[in-house]
């Protein structure tokens, strides 16, 4: 009786190993496939904007890619997200306020340049303005002109 089970078994082996060798796919030495990845690797990293909540200023750290500072106040004019106004937050920046473009200086003095006359700007919306603008270069507290419509505003610093 165990002669038959173990034929069996040594029969249903031997044609499972003949299906698997049988089954087309030869051997192949090394296939080039070109040259590995290579370039920037672009990492996870954080931003900070000045939105306002309670008539006062209130840092808000959003994570995202890497974005130029003219980028970031383009979000700053854009407004809060659902779940920043869920917990009070809206800025005074308008909308409309771009396009923005930076300059740095290399004495610490950035100039921010936005379309929007200096008269559409309220106060809390400059303050806005300079802080997300320092915020871009936290290595260095940094003075900040804003010309808005050909007028200056400032140089100011972000009261932290």
């Amino acid at each position: 009786m165990r002669t038959g089970l173990a034929r069996r078994v040594l029969a249903a082996g031997l044609v499972s190993l003949i299906a698997v060798a049988g089954c087309g796919v030869r051997p192949t030495g090394v296939v080039p496939a070109g040259d590995p990845p290579s370039g920037p690797v672009e990492l996870a990293t954080t931003m900070t904007i000045y939105l306002v909540k309670n008539g006062r200023l209130s840092p808000v750290t959003r994570p995202g890619r890497r974005l130029s500072q003219a980028d970031i106040l383009t979000l700053l004019a854009a407004g809060p997200t659902e779940r920043e106004q869920a917990h009070g937050l809206t800025t005074d920046v308008p909308p409309d306020a771009g396009p923005f473009s930076v300059t740095a200086k290399p004495t610490g003095h950035m100039v921010v340049t936005l379309s929007t006359p200096a008269d559409d700007l309220s106060p809390l919306a400059v303050q806005q303005i300079v802080c997300t603008a320092a915020a871009t270069v936290p290595e260095s507290p940094a003075q900040v002109t804003v010309i808005a419509a050909g007028q200056n505003i400032g140089p100011r610093n972000c009261p932290r």
